[in-house]
């Protein structure tokens, strides 16, 4: 089996790493120091396993697996025992190792993994990651301003607000608000280019300009973006 390390402390990647050479047939392909630079090597390489830390600066765990489409074995390496029920509902993740790691516990782990067949399956344990629709082959949405109706083009959108009963559209040229919910406009747009990034924020993520801890850049304006959302948007990005 080919496999990864991800784990912020150096010492725990070089123990993990130790104990894969236990193990003659599996192979450590890399090692990573946190989960965006694994993202960005899985989406040009395939592997068998992983051994994934859970706390991570930024970035957890279990974010990681949630940016996973078609996540493979997943073993968890921690030293915190109070994440296990919750592990256990990603059906990818094989075993979860307590720190420091025996070998006995290792080669136990391996023996689950390599029994455990793959499975082709989202790495969200509901169905909340699901794509609810396809994207739309019309860029025209009309508005409702003063008892007239004015077009936008879709692509032209940057960022939709929430502000109480009405929702601001931020366009690359002019700013609009409309009496409506976000989440009746979000229905109304391509899933393959806008994301709701936070409760009062839809953005169109091909206009991010820069990413940075907790928010986006669009334009002018700073964009906040929730815990639970940041996995979904870093899976949609094209990442190098």
């Amino acid at each position: 089996m080919n496999c990864i390390i991800i784990d912020d402390e150096e010492a725990a990647r070089l123990i993990i790493g130790q104990l894969c050479t236990q193990v003659d047939d599996l192979d450590v392909i890399e090692e990573f120091p946190n989960a965006i630079q694994a993202i960005k090597f899985l989406n040009k390489e395939s592997i068998d396993l992983i051994f994934l830390d859970i706390h991570m600066p930024d970035f957890t765990g279990f974010d990681f697996i949630q940016t996973l489409k078609n996540p493979p074995k997943i073993i968890l390496t921690t030293s915190d025992k109070n994440f296990a029920l919750e592990a256990f509902e990603y059906e990818c993740i094989v075993d979860y190792l307590i720190k420091p790691v025996t070998l006995p516990r290792f080669l136990k782990a391996i023996q689950k993994a390599e029994s455990t067949p793959a499975l082709d399956v989202s790495a969200s344990p509901s169905s909340t990651g699901e794509v609810k629709g396809t994207s739309s082959e019309e860029n025209d949405l009309y508005i409702n301003i003063d008892r007239r109706l004015i077009k936008i083009d879709i692509p032209t959108i940057n960022v939709i607000e929430a502000k109480g009963d009405y929702i601001l559209i931020k366009t690359e040229k002019q700013n609009y608000t409309v009496h409506s919910t976000l989440k009746k406009i979000e229905e109304k747009l391509p899933e393959d280019v806008f994301l709701k990034v936070h409760r009062s924020y839809v953005i169109n993520f091909k206009k991010i300009i820069d990413i940075e801890d907790n928010s986006v850049l669009i334009a002018k304006d700073v964009i906040p973006v929730s815990r639970s959302k940041r996995p979904e948007l870093m899976r949609r990005l094209n990442l190098l």
